[in-house]
């Protein structure tokens, strides 16, 4: 890696562990260590998603990215660090097809020099959890390396799919990424000297439905949160239960049988979807976790849990005050900057970043050196060395807080009504049945 591209790595490394609560990745193992590597993926959150990827990768990604990203002040040079390559779309080429010229023959030198090369195929980014027609530019990149390798490149078409909950909120934002298998395409690449258009309709429509298989579609972002309550019921009542790939399959299986209905029998779709929303309702009330349905409240439990956190708090406050106060401000800017700025949804994440990359420096700049002018050199060295871990240590305090107020709440329910439990028990275990008898009832072959 180039020095470049290690700092702009590091930059992303950051940015995503402090927007992000979580980032869960599964099928890392199919990632190949070495070789020529086409990464497709689904496109929701701008360039966020290209960050996504590029940490998933421990060598480097060319990315393919619009080339109005490159003429974006903070955006613009960290693709140019990274050695990016612009993609013109019809609305920048015009009817000039020379200006996307350069970037085949970059992509196909990369695949060809046995690097990875990332495309979002869908060929524009769109906020909600569903997959757009896919184009045809990932096959015949692919296509185009391999004839020129004489078919022995030995490319790998490895196909990722991210499904993102409340995408653009700082540190509510969590993600799961999805590395499916290798898509074939050692008969496509042997029928394309012959047959080129449809091997490369062939091609594309195997890379959707790759992608697609690694996703989970909905109308928009909060049925997709009402699944979620769903599958964590599932997974919480199965006697023996299964990993992130087969809970994905069961997401997927009911969302299926959820649009099969849905024209079918539309009030039983709605009516499942009304109980999911109490359920959810109840458990914010009581401030009861899902998971911890049915769990005893032990005295030595209570007392060890009320003692381990009043003294983390208690020992966390000093630092964390102080790191509310200094990041206060820059916080602040970086919302009303980019409500200012009017963007789309899938764009809300990454303009966040972006502007917090240029505030938060500033205004540590500006702190700094009022600490040094009111109150000396020593106390300017030290707000230098504490203000990131405080800054860490406030967000990690305040989610603390935040829990032991829920479980305080949800142990005040429980000493006052002894049979919630069991009633939420029962809601839990009857929204789960329904799920599994809307995703059994639809056929095999209906989408």
């Amino acid at each position: 890696m180039t020095p470049g591209y290690q700092l702009v790595r590091t930059v992303i490394r950051l940015l995503l562990r402090l927007f992000y609560r979580r980032i869960d990745v599964v099928g890392r193992e199919r990632i190949p260590a070495t070789g020529p590597v086409l990464a497709v993926a689904n496109h929701h959150n701008s360039i966020v998603d290209a960050m996504q990827v590029v940490m998933l990768f421990q060598r480097p990604v060319m990315v393919l990215a619009n080339a109005p990203l490159f003429r974006h002040p903070l955006i613009g040079p960290f693709l140019r660090m990274m050695h990016a390559v612009p993609v013109s779309r019809r609305v920048e080429a015009g009817d000039d097809p020379k200006k996307n010229e350069a970037m085949f023959a970059a992509a196909i030198g990369v695949l060809r020099g046995g690097g990875v090369l990332l495309i979002f195929p869908e060929g524009r980014t769109q906020p909600q959890p569903t997959l757009l027609p896919v184009r045809t530019g990932a096959a015949r990149i692919l296509l185009g390396a391999e004839t020129a390798a004489g078919g022995r490149c030995g490319i790998t078409l490895l196909p990722l799919g991210m499904v993102f909950h409340d995408p653009g909120t700082f540190r509510s934002a969590s993600v799961q990424i999805m590395v499916g298998e290798p898509v074939p395409t050692a008969d496509v690449i042997a029928a394309y000297p012959e047959h080129p258009a449809d091997v490369v309709r062939e091609l594309t429509a195997r890379i959707a439905e790759a992608i697609r298989a690694g996703i989970v579609e909905a109308e928009d972002h909060y049925t997709l949160e009402l699944l979620d309550v769903l599958e964590r019921a599932w997974f919480q009542e199965a006697t023996r239960p299964g990993a992130a790939e087969q809970a994905l399959s069961w997401k997927q299986r009911v969302m299926r049988g959820a649009r099969y209905l849905a024209e079918r029998e539309p009030h039983r779709v709605a009516a499942l979807r009304r109980r999911v929303e109490l359920y959810c309702a109840h458990l914010d009330e009581v401030g009861v976790p899902s998971e911890q349905l049915g769990r005893p409240y032990t005295p030595g439990l209570v007392v060890r849990y009320v003692v381990e956190n009043l003294v983390w708090l208690a020992l966390g406050l000093p630092l964390a005050l102080w790191g509310l106060a200094c990041h206060a401000l820059p916080y602040w800017l970086t919302g009303k900057t980019v409500a200012l700025l009017g963007r789309t949804a899938e764009e809300e994440a990454t303009d966040k970043m972006a502007a917090g990359l240029v505030l938060y420096p500033m205004c540590w700049a500006l702190e700094a050196w009022l600490v040094w002018r009111l109150a000396g050199l020593a106390l300017f060295l030290t707000f230098l060395l504490a203000v990131i871990p405080s800054g860490v240590l406030a967000l990690a305090w305040r989610e603390r807080l935040g829990d032991v107020g829920r479980q305080a709440r949800a142990f005040v329910w429980f000493l006052t009504d002894r049979d919630l439990h069991r009633r939420l028990l029962q809601e839990r275990r009857a929204l789960v049945d329904e799920a599994r008898a809307l995703g059994d009832l639809v056929p095999p072959h209906a989408g």
